[in-house]
């Protein structure tokens, strides 16, 4: 690949870094990355199916819509036109907070995933390793754009910078050239929104579904592209161009095109152990921690506090509406009801958050005794942000830890393996609407461990449905 011009807009360098590459130039830790994304995303969409019943009134839509019938809405056997099923598809990635994030936070696959899955089934026999040639693409270019743009907690940046990444592979597995390649990435502005009001608010069902847009977009914005719709030509840095007008100018060009084509940057990729936001993990690990060494239970305890910055001060406000979740997507975003959750249970997992979970009443007497104090040495800046949980005994004893995002289960410092992964698959396979057999689980788990030699990736969703 020639190395990209100063002056070309990054439309275009990542056009052509991603028309130009090849499997074989990926390195290992992109493929792994790649591979281990494929597993994890489509777990978690499996799993969607049996706890979020708002994605059957969206299903029934797009049946009613028809269509030809391209591509699979995973877990419900209806086949519809490849943007729709990515819809679909997409609105299950994320609905668990289970899908993985970078370490700077936010989702790179929840919108690439869906999107190539459903691009695959409609080209039909695609195989493995253009299949995850796309999927590691997608990844660099989400990680490059999310790693060196200046955030101020407004836009939604897993949407609004998803939208990129997955018209990228998208547009890699069509065969599009450089110019349909800016094209469809000049497209996908259109469809670049969201803002981090979904996250900060309660009661809304798209807090977990959001990722649907940008995966339905950008399998359009590919489609469109191939069939010779242009788009703007400086998509990233014209006068009006994303840079410039989502992140004030404010971004690291240079940065953003260091040693691409050898560095895979979407090789940092982390994997929750744990189906909640990101930011609750350093929470959930610090309490887990403090009972491993203090074996306390509930009675035991006066008070539990929370040391939290900027963003996770927004997870506990309103204090008593975060003790107490109205819904299930609320409670993955209330760091009380997770802390509330490993102090009850001694644990966190995929029962922990439904509909029966929140009425438990002991975990809600745990959660009434959560409180939280604000301490800016954890705002978030770049990395997610540390945490830190004191509990206060009936005794009178205060016992603290503290945990960091870089070496918090899941992260690159203590990652999980692949064998975490087929287990974590397992579970949410077995939370699915139709339950799906542990045989098809390992059929499936094998498939994507050998996906290399995979003819046709379609097969893979044959099996689940």
């Amino acid at each position: 690949m020639q190395p990209p011009q100063e002056s070309a807009d990054l439309a275009d360098v990542f056009a052509r870094h991603t028309v130009d590459t090849t499997f074989d130039a990926l390195p290992l830790a992109a493929v792994e990355a790649a591979r281990s994304s494929t597993l994890d995303t489509l777990g978690c969409m499996v799993g969607a199916t049996g706890f979020v019943p708002a994605l059957r009134n969206i299903v029934e839509l797009l049946r009613e819509a028809g269509g030809k019938p391209e591509s699979t809405i995973i877990g419900f056997g209806a086949r519809v036109p490849a943007w729709e099923a990515a819809f679909a598809n997409g609105a299950m990635a994320h609905c668990l907070d289970y899908d993985d994030h970078m370490p700077e936070g936010h989702h790179p696959s929840s919108a690439v995933v869906p999107a190539v899955f459903a691009v695959a089934e409609r080209l039909g026999h695609v195989n493995g390793k253009d299949f995850l040639a796309a999927i590691a693409l997608g990844q660099d270019i989400f990680a490059r754009l999310r790693r060196n743009v200046q955030w101020k907690q407004d836009w939604h940046l897993s949407p609004v910078l998803g939208i990129y990444a997955a018209t990228a592979a998208c547009g890699k597995l069509l065969g599009l050239n450089q110019k349909q390649m800016v094209n469809a990435l000049g497209i996908a502005t259109c469809q670049s929104a969201c803002t981090m009001e979904l996250g900060y608010g309660v009661g809304s069902d798209l807090r977990g579904m959001y990722p649907a847009f940008a995966s339905k977009g950008a399998v359009f914005s590919a489609l469109l592209a191939q069939r010779g719709i242009t788009g703007v030509q400086t998509a990233f840095e014209g006068r009006a161009g994303v840079m410039p007008v989502y992140f004030d100018g404010k971004w690291d060009k240079q940065a953003m095109v260091a040693k691409l084509g050898r560095d895979y940057q979407g090789a940092a990729t982390m994997y929750k152990p744990w189906p909640s936001c990101g930011a609750s993990h350093v929470y959930i690990d610090a309490t887990l921690k403090l009972l491993a060494a203090h074996p306390l239970g509930g009675a035991d305890i006066e008070k539990v506090i929370v040391h939290v910055g900027d963003f996770a001060q927004r997870l506990c406000e309103p204090l008593a509406a975060r003790r107490r979740p109205a819904t299930v997507v609320d409670s993955k975003f209330s760091i009380p009801y997770a802390v509330a959750q490993a102090v009850a249970r001694g644990r966190v997992g995929l029962g922990d958050f439904t509909e029966a979970a929140l009425r438990d009443p002991e975990v809600l007497r745990v959660a009434d005794k959560v409180e939280f104090v604000t301490d800016p040495q954890y705002n978030w800046s770049m990395h997610l942000p540390g945490g830190r949980v004191t509990i206060v005994t009936r005794s009178g004893q205060s016992l603290s830890c503290e945990s960091h995002s870089d070496n918090v289960r899941g992260s690159a410092a203590n990652p999980l393996t692949w064998i975490d992964l087929v287990e974590k698959f397992s579970e949410c396979a077995r939370h699915a609407a139709n339950p799906i057999s542990p045989a098809t689980t390992a059929q499936v788990c094998d498939a994507i461990h050998k996906i290399e030699e995979v003819d046709d990736v379609a097969s893979i969703i044959a099996l689940l449905g």
